[in-house]
């Protein structure tokens, strides 16, 4: 008996320390692959760094776009899109944050907005300045910029969804809380099709657009996404559309 005893104690000693071992290889595949991101595009990137009329600066796990001169009293919290690096939406934000709009990009843990962890206050403490602060987010970081909302209503006056949309229905009744939902129509991931599908978990009054000829990866600046549609038209109109969509919503 006491051999078979000992037999067992060893059989499930070792199956334990490989059960301990996968586990370790699954954590270490799921950190690499997370940080396999969407790297920001050079061109792009260095044009926003050479306009005058926009300061960026990088602190405390967040990039702070503002205006040089002329600043809003109203800002823009904004989650990147899933394994997308934050400095690829400086190019989208330029326009608006020249305008006077600020925005605060998030970097976000592993590079995954569904784990941010901080409070919505780390973010808008980074402007102090700014009085009334909206959420916004692309692909992923709109469902985060969506639990945002829900959790700190009193932070948040306005929601912003770039080819986005909420988990749940919960700021469907909401009507303290302005929402625009910007898509695109060759869009092959937020298809145009999941957009439909959200509009009755989002507040009535909700404005809705879409930029026609436009896809997925063209919210930002990093290239081709797996998945995706086929543009039909640039990254530059694109970007314009989006800037005009934002001026008529947040203002500016």
């Amino acid at each position: 008996m006491p051999g078979r005893t000992g037999r067992a104690r060893r059989i499930v000693g070792i199956g334990g320390a490989a059960i301990g071992a996968l586990l370790v290889l699954a954590v270490v595949a799921f950190v690499v692959w997370a940080n396999l991101t969407y790297p920001a595009e050079r061109g792009p990137l260095e044009s926003v760094a050479q306009d005058e009329r926009v300061t960026v600066t990088e602190r405390d796990g967040a990039i702070v776009m503002s205006p040089s001169q002329g600043a809003e009293t109203s800002g823009l919290v904004f989650f990147a899109g899933a394994k997308v690096e934050p400095e690829a939406y400086q190019a989208t934000f330029r326009e608006t944050v020249a305008a006077g709009q600020t925005v605060v990009i998030v970097k976000s843990f592993l590079n995954l907005p569904l784990f941010e962890t901080r409070p919505l206050s780390d973010f808008t403490s980074l402007a102090p300045e700014i009085e009334t602060w909206a959420v916004g987010g692309h692909s992923m970081g709109g469902v985060k910029a969506c639990m945002f909302a829900e959790s700190e209503p009193e932070d948040v006056t306005a929601l912003v969804l770039f080819a986005s949309y909420c988990a749940d229905d919960a700021l469907a009744g909401r009507d303290d809380i302005d929402v625009l939902s910007l898509s695109a129509t060759n869009d092959g991931l937020a298809t145009p099709e999941k957009i439909e599908a959200s509009v009755a978990d989002l507040p009535d009054g909700t404005r809705f657009e879409a930029i026609a000829g436009a896809v997925h990866a063209q919210f930002g600046a990093y290239g081709e996404q797996p998945g995706d549609g086929t543009p039909t038209i640039s990254d530059d109109q694109a970007r314009t559309e989006i800037t005009e969509a934002l001026a008529g919503f947040l203002g500016g």
